[in-house]
């Protein structure tokens, strides 16, 4: 009988001795089918997976990712797979971002993660480009990573701590491509995170307020990120990040 080879062993592959190699995995893996399907880079959209269809916040993340998909798809066909609608693959927010996408007939990316509590993937994400990761830091870099703007709608702990690793990258220019913003749900962000104090209790510079834009409004949150995108993004296709 043959031993086995270390790298077919699933005892070893799943020991402490080889977590270094699951990790590459999970960097190798997305990287290489990601340039199979040919996506360039992402807008992502961040937010609860606790908000339902039909609510005010669900139904203006599927409207705006509809627009964006459109947009994008319109652009010459050497920039089709730019920008393509990502979220995290789960319900409430990102099923309702990846369902906009669709709808357009545009590709949209999952990103899932095992969880206690498994949450399967949302129907709408694009088949092929279905991402289930164990490792929350290599999922966070996939959704850093490829992105050209984020989206950031109501949600708790963990689009809390979604929304603040990217601030920080931007803000200490470790991440020194331009990164449009939105906060969406002007009510909701001004109760959960008070901005000017912590300027006022000298945390951050008063400049650090504008690495976000704020607005109730699909209309306005589209035109900003198109014009942005115009203006940083079309000239520099792909993944970017120091």
């Amino acid at each position: 009988m043959k031993p086995t080879k270390s790298y077919r062993d699933p005892q070893f592959i799943n020991s402490k001795e080889a977590r270094a190699l699951r990790i590459l995995a999970e960097y190798l893996e997305p990287k290489a089918r990601l340039e199979r399907e040919g996506v360039e880079d992402t807008i992502v959209f961040f937010g609860s997976a606790r908000v339902r269809e039909g609510s005010p916040w669900y139904e203006a993340a599927r409207t705006l990712s509809s627009r964006l998909t459109s947009w994008s798809m319109a652009l010459d066909p050497a920039h089709q797979r730019r920008f393509v609608v990502c979220t995290g693959g789960g319900p409430g927010i990102m099923e309702a971002a990846n369902r906009g996408a669709a709808e357009a007939r545009g590709r949209n990316v999952g990103l899932t993660i095992s969880l206690p509590r498994e949450e399967s993937v949302n129907p709408h994400v694009t088949r092929g480009l279905s991402f289930h990761f164990h490792y929350f830091f290599m999922r966070k870099f996939w959704l850093a990573y490829m992105a050209k703007a984020m989206v950031v709608f109501p949600g708790g702990y963990g689009t809390l701590d979604e929304l603040f690793e990217v601030l920080t990258l931007v803000q200490t220019r470790r991440m020194t491509k331009p990164m449009p913003i939105v906060l969406f749900g002007t009510g909701y962000w001004k109760e959960v995170i008070n901005f000017d104090a912590l300027v006022r209790h000298g945390m951050i510079e008063a400049r650090d307020v504008d690495l976000v834009h704020r607005t109730d409004s699909v209309d306005d949150a589209y035109e900003w990120i198109v014009r942005r995108l115009a203006e940083d993004a079309l000239g520099r296709p792909g993944a970017t990040m120091e």
